[in-house]
């Protein structure tokens, strides 16, 4: 049975109501639950959590699976913290034991600390920004992709762990052109290449 930990970062703040990622994180867990191969834990960053236990999930999970909007091109503050205090947490507890260096030879082996190796994870995001603002010529991200560019950074913390990513999926356009039921079974297409083929 594969253990499935879904984290849904989408945040209640401002004029953001969280809707459309907790619509996706929904969706995540009927699509697992529906599937008697599959175990499910979830985090919605808006509830109270415990650290400690939230690690627990972690090292719990064979695929953790992420879901959060972009604002102002980083992660939610709520979703920042979360990361922030949890892996904090989970220092020598099952995330990580140290940077993976060591005092004879500091330059080198950097980022091989992790403690979470054989997991997997999923990320997925959503955005104002248009698909096009990443892919044509002039346009904002200068052709740079979302995995590559703004989230670059949370892939590598994620790999700093040990995990290693599976295909991600973003959503684009999520204010001024909506189109959710397109959108959930273009995300349950994705969810059955990735897990049930």
């Amino acid at each position: 049975m594969t253990k499935i930990f879904i984290i849904n970062g989408g945040q209640k703040f401002g004029h953001s109501g969280g809707k459309f990622n907790e619509t996706i994180a929904e969706a995540t867990l009927n699509f697992f639950q529906n599937n008697s191969a599959f175990e499910v834990k979830t985090t919605d960053v808006n509830h109270d959590y415990n650290p400690a236990e939230e690690v627990e999930k972690y090292v719990w999970a064979d695929v953790i699976i992420y879901h959060t909007p972009i604002w102002w091109f980083q992660l939610p503050h709520g979703f920042k913290k979360y990361i922030d205090v949890v892996f904090t947490e989970g220092y020598a507890k099952g995330i990580y034991i140290s940077d993976g260096r060591s005092s004879k030879n500091p330059a080198i082996n950097y980022g091989t600390g992790g403690t979470l190796q054989g997991r997997k994870y999923m990320l997925t995001t959503s955005w104002n920004a248009p698909k096009e603002a990443f892919t044509l010529p002039g346009e904002f991200f200068s052709q740079k992709s979302v995995d590559d560019g703004v989230m670059f950074g949370f892939h590598r913390m994620n790999a700093f762990t040990g995990m290693t990513h599976l295909e991600s999926m973003h959503f684009h356009d999520v204010e001024k052109n909506a189109d959710v039921p397109r959108d959930l079974e273009l995300y349950k297409a994705h969810l059955t290449k990735l897990f049930l083929n």
